[in-house]
């Protein structure tokens, strides 16, 4: 089946409204920017953008045809039916990949998904709110602020960060690293992953083998400048290796694909066709291989953090994979979230994004303009701006994303709608933001680990919120859950919201905003975070405190 992954912009519209055919752009932008879009797959080795090409065809048919007042239904990427709701209603509302607890396995899931049964929507695939590696950039930036903030003296000019895995998500990782001012290694198995980071200008250069690549971040390093470079290899080997010459990088991650044995992680001594035959020949084998892989690799990043470098998880689930291969330490790496975001999250600050369905990048540019004058106390966002548009290079439907609390989104959502209303704007905006949010996420590995009461799985949250959005009138509502490799450890919720410039739109945006933020805000405030309470105070939120009283 040949099939064109491009994006569609203008004012012309194939559908009945803008609410449809934003969504219906958002569906083609993800498979324009997703790593494997043939196979409908956007990231991580199998978020998928819908089921089958069946499904897919079937969504767009409907999303071109369907009233104001009528709403699809997707369960696991497959649309199931179109039901009479109201104009006030979402567009879609789906839930991708939820299994019943103790059916909530990798062995369950990859059984169903070759039966046709299933799809894992990954976070931002499934519900079609992927902006590309420009997504995840300034969170993965804002990592390594807070470390240069708390370990280096405010800079990682002269740092070097050593890093692996080049996908959708890894990707912004050389990107990141740069424009904190660090020489930062990224190593990738798929000689393909790190072509596309050089060509996007993600990446400024790839060494030949392990020498060159540490004379390169060396030679950066003594003269202070930010320098990305690739190296193709496998993980397991080069961080073994450099732990053997002893070297310690100032900063060590990874964001390989190690929540998948199977579809995602390479093993050490497998060539990419080697794996791929596997997958089907001896699945078991190849698991076995990819978790002894992960052993020799997470324990070389222990051995690094023992030796004074900054160790961090970036959410990949690589230490839990390296605990069930043995290795009893493994959680000594703390997670990303806990170590460096936590009190952001708690007054519900997290990663905002929004996307010019008109495809003229001159309206991102004037929104940049408004937020830039709106919002010019708030550093992490005047910052991020001004690298974004220097730096960062749109990848399909222009769009951007900054770090925006309760409030300020709804503010945000208010005067871009009011822009499309007056004509300052070429065309609508869609509104979302990454699962990885205050009250959309329950991950007891990543979002929610440690929680100070002890909460980290219980996952009525994301739940709370998907019906919250649905009840305050928003356009595209997620609920889902982990696949493959990450089936059984998380919920999540998504939502999407089309400015289109309607009194409708200031309704649905104003409710919508206000609600999702809320209630991120009362989640850390129940778990008793001192910084949601001065936010539930400032903003006047109507949490109910039923902390004993005190004195």
């Amino acid at each position: 089946m040949s099939k064109v992954f491009s994006v569609t912009g203008g004012t012309a519209l194939r559908c009945k409204g803008w609410r449809q055919e934003g969504l219906l752009r958002l569906l083609e932008n993800v498979l324009a920017v997703g790593e494997n879009p043939s196979e409908l797959i956007v990231y991580a080795a199998l978020g998928k953008a819908a089921r089958d090409w069946a499904s897919h065809d079937r969504i767009v048919e409907t999303l071109r045809t369907m009233e104001e007042d009528e709403t699809l239904i997707v369960q696991s990427g497959k649309p199931i039916g179109l039901m009479k709701t109201h104009a006030a209603a979402p567009v879609v509302v789906m839930a991708n990949c939820n299994m019943v607890g103790q059916w909530a396995k990798a062995e369950n899931f990859y059984d169903w998904e070759k039966r046709g049964l299933i799809c894992w929507g990954g976070l931002t695939a499934g519900d079609w709110q992927y902006i590309g590696s420009q997504g995840v950039i300034q969170g993965t930036y804002e990592i390594f602020m807070r470390i240069a903030e708390r370990h280096f003296g405010g800079s990682l000019s002269g740092r070097f960060v050593l890093t692996a895995g080049l996908g959708g998500m890894g990707g912004a990782q050389p990107l990141a690293g740069r424009l904190a001012g660090a020489a930062i290694l990224c190593v990738e198995i798929d000689e393909a992953r790190i072509r596309k980071r050089l060509d996007i200008g993600f990446l400024d250069a790839v060494a030949p083998d392990l020498d060159a690549a540490l004379a390169m971040i060396r030679e950066a390093q003594a003269a202070g400048r930010a320098l990305s470079v690739g190296l193709c290899a496998n993980a397991a080997d080069v961080y073994p290796e450099i732990v053997a010459r002893g070297i310690v990088p100032d900063v060590v991650t990874d964001q390989t694909s190690a929540h998948d044995l199977l579809y995602g992680y390479i093993p050490a001594g497998y060539t990419l066709d080697q794996v791929r035959a596997m997958r089907g020949s001896d699945p078991q084998a190849l698991m076995a291989a990819s978790r002894g892989s992960i052993v020799r690799h997470v324990g070389a990043m222990l051995a690094m953090r023992r030796a004074g470098a900054v160790a961090f998880d970036n959410g990949n689930l690589i230490r839990t994979q390296a605990k069930e291969g043995g290795v009893a330490d493994a959680f000594d790496i703390p997670i990303f979230t806990e170590a460096f975001l936590r009190p952001l999250f708690a007054r519900a600050i997290g990663p905002f994004r929004w996307i010019a369905l008109s495809n003229d990048p001159a309206d991102i540019a004037a929104i940049d303009d408004f937020i830039l004058e709106r919002f010019p106390d708030n550093r992490i966002v005047t910052n991020w701006i001004g690298l974004a548009r220097k730096h960062v290079p749109f990848e399909g439907l222009p769009a951007r994303i900054a770090w925006l609390g309760h409030g300020e989104r709804t503010e945000l959502g208010l005067a871009v709608n009011r822009m499309v209303r007056e004509g300052r704007l070429a065309g609508p905006v869609a509104f979302t933001r990454d699962h990885l949010d205050a009250g959309a996420m329950a991950h007891p590995n990543i979002m929610t680990e440690r929680m100070r009461d002890g909460s980290d799985a219980i996952a009525d949250w994301p739940l709370l919120n998907a019906m919250l959005n649905c009840s305050s009138q928003a356009d595209l509502v997620a609920i889902h859950s982990g696949g493959g490799g990450y089936s059984g450890y998380m919920t999540s919720a998504g939502v999407t919201l089309v400015a289109d410039g309607s009194e409708a739109a200031d309704r649905r945006l104003r409710l919508t905003l206000d609600n999702d933020t809320a209630l991120g805000v009362m989640r850390y405030a129940d778990a008793g975070y001192e910084e949601s309470f001065e936010e539930v105070e400032a903003k006047g939120l109507g949490y109910f405190d039923l902390r004993p009283a005190r004195g």
